[in-house]
């Protein structure tokens, strides 16, 4: 469920362009009325907004935007600015630039978003960087990384919710094998987790489940990274409000707040399920997820992160 909060008398687009124009003029930025605008409007608004400043000021609002804020709030602000495509071509392209790590954004990208979402974000890909996205990841990545990772960006799955039974009975038997072998990168492996749908998925894990008395993801505890990049494609595909949990505890209880994961769940999951994993934090912390942000973060970061999280103070 999204946590985004709309007025209910939204005011006209040409009305919030002069609001942000004004925003930007005169003795320092007011911030302010900036979150009020932005951080109450759905991505059509955005966009809409976008378009219509560029035709009446002559401006980029993302450049002005750019120019204006500094540091986590301004890439807070443009991150949730950008279209959900463009903004999830940026989070690729931000990925591949320092890897490693980031590899888990990438998996992100390809196992939480629809199929739909994914063919979308690799448009904006091509559009912004004249290439790729399937070509930069398989520049930049190596080995096994590279079969799982151009695989999973590349993917085309069916998004509805008929499943086999009898075929994730047997891709349960070729999963369990692999994995009791530890060949976690065999091909098999990569081609039923980056080709079937997520309900056929979670069929097959069901199934390995009960018939194994054995949960996947606790066989795949090992420290090695390749299995890390695994465990995280599962989760993704089969229990994402859970996978993003764990970012956001990740990014939120380390000493020394990870902001970068923090903006992007929050920017990303805020017109999609963010209440949803604010209930799920909450539940796993027994803290509210606006608290522990308000307790990590401070000034119009923290003002920014409530709104989209829909605990604005008033």
């Amino acid at each position: 469920m999204s946590s985004l909060t709309v007025p209910a008398d939204v005011p006209s687009v040409n009305e919030d362009c002069e609001q942000l124009r004004s925003a930007f003029k005169g003795l320092g930025t007011n911030e302010k009325l900036i979150i009020s605008v932005l951080g109450h409007r759905s991505a059509t608004q955005r966009k809409l907004i976008r378009e219509t400043y560029a035709e009446t000021f002559g401006e980029d609002l993302l450049k002005e935007l750019d120019r204006e804020l500094t540091n986590d709030f301004e890439k807070l602000v443009v991150v949730w600015t950008l279209d959900p495509a463009e903004r999830d071509a940026h989070l690729a392209k931000e990925a591949t630039k320092r890897w490693t790590k980031s590899n888990f954004v990438l998996v992100e990208i390809a196992c939480t978003r629809s199929p739909k979402e994914l063919v979308l974000a690799r448009e904006a890909y091509h559009a912004r960087y004249q290439k790729s996205l399937e070509e930069d990841v398989a520049h930049h990545a190596t080995g096994d990384h590279r079969k799982l990772l151009v695989s999973l960006v590349s993917s085309y799955r069916y998004g509805g919710d008929e499943v086999d039974s009898r075929l994730a009975k047997a891709e349960a038997k070729i999963l369990h094998e692999k994995i009791s072998d530890k060949a976690y990168s065999d091909d098999e492996v990569i081609r039923i987790f980056a080709t079937r749908s997520k309900a056929q998925i979670n069929a097959t894990l069901n199934h390995y489940k009960d018939a194994y008395e054995e949960d996947i993801l606790k066989q795949l505890e090992d420290e090695d990274e390749f299995v890390a990049l695994l465990r995280a494609t599962i989760k993704g595909l089969v229990c994402p409000e859970h996978y993003f949990v764990e970012v956001l505890r990740d990014a939120i209880n380390r000493r020394g707040t990870e902001e970068d994961h923090l903006t992007r769940v929050i920017a990303t999951r805020a017109e999609v399920d963010l209440k949803n994993i604010a209930n799920e934090y909450q539940k796993r912390d027994s803290i509210p997820l606006g608290r522990a942000i308000a307790k990590d973060t401070k000034g119009d970061y923290e003002n920014m992160l409530l709104a989209l999280l829909g605990q604005e103070e008033e």
